[in-house]
């Protein structure tokens, strides 16, 4: 079946779908219309989750059909601004025989894309865009950016950008209509069968244009600097998932937001601890399924293998040597990652700092603060002192603090007191200034007390929450520390 006929049989599926829609309301409204003339409880049985359905149908496209547009991602650079990358990206669509973008947006994504936006079902080109990523610059060297970038000019010279956005919003479109439908069982299977239906045969004729595109890619700058650049974008991508999750999750704990994002990325992927980890997830065998847009890596690094190899020059220079000012370009992208009530609500901080109060803000601020509301409810004081907590361990009442700190959302656990109590006498130990949470690219971000060693307290905790007798060498403990009698998170506690 060849990309041209799969690409026609993917656009009459996307207006089949929406002539199924148009028949299933139809049938809703001629039930409704035949019930005012002749009312039959059969007949209303059927009409009334007919209705919901083309109902629920009706509100999931007029939602989807409200959502399109809107800012775009990123930072818009113009030829002023960034003069050797327009010129590299205009002389590489001269050489792919298509018109350049009107616009270049430099985005936090380790990724590179071209859109288009079309009018008349994609007959009539409105506006070109090319959007690149920050991490692909800081990662790939000249010669695999420029053959990245002419894969995504390819996308254009192969016209796949054309019918490109109608066929995306389409699929939003049914795969919101299958979602909406989760009420109407009966009519969610027929929608699901032809989404898939539909996904298929789009996600197919999307991987065939990308094997399409990778051929102009190696037309410009060779077999090796493009199966090179695909191997970093694969480990990239999954270096900065790797990053979001255990980094740039803290933002916004204890009210920070890292200064530098990008130079924390770059620390994170020059760490050779690190490199070795994402040496072995790049081994992984990835995960295959029909409904990918794009092939498997080992595809299309097969594929690229099989093509002739052209005559160039290579250039081994940092891509971010394409742009004028690196850091300048870096300062611009990272603003455009936060919202203005971050950019003014957040204060901007080291990775240091960050990891510092993020981490106790994430893991022991809330651990302190519960235990000692638990003592306060469990012994009735007035206030909630953090004593009162270890009272009522003391007093051998550990199923009642137990009791508390679910009613605060805690999950239940046969190690529940015990974790809590741990996390809490870390806290303590942060605030009394005898241990600091500490940033490592490598891995976690680990406790460790001033001379080094890393504190290791769930041993412990668990026979203080076992043994009410173990109470008394806690509070001495902590006297010895610093830490005051009466102390309430939230207070200094020396």
């Amino acid at each position: 079946m060849t990309t041209a006929f799969r690409a026609v049989l993917a656009f009459a599926l996307l207006a089949g779908f929406y002539v199924l829609v148009a028949l299933v309301v139809a049938a809703a409204v001629a039930l409704d219309v035949l019930l005012v003339f002749e009312f039959r409880a059969g007949l209303l049985q059927v009409a009334i989750p007919l209705t919901l359905a083309a109902g629920a149908l009706l509100r999931a496209l007029v939602v989807v059909s409200r959502s399109g547009g809107g800012e775009q991602p990123g930072v818009p650079v113009g030829r002023e601004h960034e003069p050797v990358l327009w010129r590299t990206v205009e002389e590489l669509a001269q050489r792919v025989r298509t018109a350049p973008p009107d616009e270049i947006r430099l985005v936090a994504e380790v990724n590179a894309a071209v859109s288009e936006e079309t009018r008349l079902l994609g007959l009539r080109a409105v506006k070109r865009r090319m959007y690149i990523g920050l991490p692909l610059l800081q990662t790939l060297t000249v010669d695999e950016m420029r053959a990245v970038l002419g894969h995504e000019l390819g996308h254009y010279s192969g016209a796949h950008t054309r019918l490109g956005a109608p066929v995306y919003r389409g699929r939003v479109s049914v795969i919101a209509a299958v979602q909406g439908l989760g009420n109407h069982p009966f009519v969610q299977r027929l929608f699901a069968w032809y989404a898939k239906l539909f996904l298929r045969v789009s996600q197919a004729v999307s991987r065939k244009q990308e094997l399409e595109a990778d051929e102009f890619a190696v037309a410009i700058g060779g077999r090796q600097a493009m199966s090179g650049a695909l191997r970093k974008i694969h480990d990239t991508a999954n270096a900065w998932d790797l990053y979001l999750a255990d980094y740039l999750s803290l933002t916004g704990a204890g009210g920070r937001r890292p200064a530098a994002v990008f130079s924390g990325f770059h620390a994170l992927m020059s760490d050779p601890g690190r490199q070795a980890q994402l040496a072995k997830l790049g081994e992984e065998p990835e995960e295959v399924s029909p409904y990918d847009s794009h092939p498997s890596l080992r595809d299309r690094l097969a594929a690229i293998e099989r093509l002739p190899e052209p005559q160039f020059v290579p250039d081994p220079a940092s891509a971010l040597t394409l742009l004028q000012d690196a850091n300048l370009a870096v300062q611009a992208v990272e603003q455009s990652m936060w919202t203005p009530e971050a950019l003014n609500g957040l204060r901007a901080v080291s990775w240091e700092e960050m990891v510092a109060e993020g981490m106790y803000a994430a893991r022991n601020a809330e651990a302190l603060r519960d235990l000692a509301v638990a003592g306060q409810r469990v012994m009735g004081a007035n206030r909630p002192y953090l004593d009162a907590a270890f009272e009522a361990i003391a007093r051998g009442r550990q199923a009642e603090l137990e009791a508390r700190l679910l009613e605060q959302g805690w999950n239940p656990s046969e190690t529940l007191l015990a974790g809590v109590l741990g996390q809490a006498l870390e806290a303590m130990l942060i605030r009394l200034g005898q241990a600091t949470w500490q940033l490592s690219w490598s891995g976690p971000a680990r406790l460790l007390f001033d001379d080094g060693e890393e504190v290791a307290l769930a041993e412990y905790a668990a026979k203080v929450a076992a043994e009410p007798g173990a109470v008394g060498g806690l509070r001495e403990w902590l006297g010895e520390l610093g830490m005051r009698h009466d102390y309430i998170p939230g207070e200094d506690p020396a």
